[in-house]
């Protein structure tokens, strides 16, 4: 899902900038009020942890691979808005270090990965906790705000691509989010597991407005 540069008509990749630097913007001023020293910690390990997860693929069929977007799990952690930035944190060093996808196109690669794949989560879980019990809620809430950012990202990812020129949207839609389904499916699997231990372990470094009903971000 990391778009290249190339791909992406400037009327695409431009805009998503903007979008992107005002996320970015926005999160930091909120991030740095909302949260306090305990947490600032937890955002490096939870950085740390989804750079690294993401090196490891997992194969879908059809011979392609997918790997763990990380977006439910920072934040379940850390909430929306810390979530936001440290998947654009992690995106950055993937796009400047290790040359995974472009970086006129990088705006959008956060857009769809970080931006979407963070704010989804909060509701998701919040009305998951809502019907179900506390801890199931959560686990569950997350594995399924997992799966639809996956999914979610695909979409808006082909949506520029078809907006650029590559090629249709009735093509390239049904292609990106087909996959991603299925990929979805290992990042739900891999939520639930993570967050479910961390219930059971040190359910302090989750966030508490994923338990309690009330949140930071």
């Amino acid at each position: 899902m990391h778009i290249p540069d190339g791909f992406l008509d400037a009327k695409v990749w431009v805009p998503a900038w903007v979008v992107a630097a005002a996320g970015i913007g926005v999160c930091s001023r909120k991030t740095s009020r909302a949260l306090g020293d305990r947490k600032i910690p937890v955002m490096g390990v939870t950085a740390a942890f989804i750079f690294a997860a993401q090196m490891l693929n997992f194969p879908v069929a059809g011979g392609t691979s997918g790997h763990l977007l990380g977006g439910a799990i920072a934040a379940t952690l850390l909430g929306p808005c810390a979530g936001f930035i440290v998947i654009t944190v992690v995106l950055i060093v993937q796009c400047l270090v290790f040359q995974d996808g472009g970086l006129t196109t990088l705006g959008a690669n956060i857009v769809n990965m970080a931006l979407i794949g963070t704010t989804c989560v909060y509701p998701i879980i919040r009305l998951s906790s809502s019907v179900m019990p506390k801890r199931g809620g959560v686990v569950f809430g997350a594995s399924l705000a997992a799966w639809v950012s996956v999914v979610a990202a695909s979409f808006f990812c082909a949506l520029e691509l078809a907006l650029s020129g590559m090629a249709p949207i009735t093509i390239v839609a049904p292609a990106m989010v087909g996959v991603h389904s299925v990929i979805g499916v290992g990042e739900a699997v891999v939520t639930g597991f993570f967050v479910g231990f961390l219930l059971r372990t040190r359910p302090d470094l989750v966030l508490g407005g994923a338990t309690s009903g009330s949140h930071t971000s």
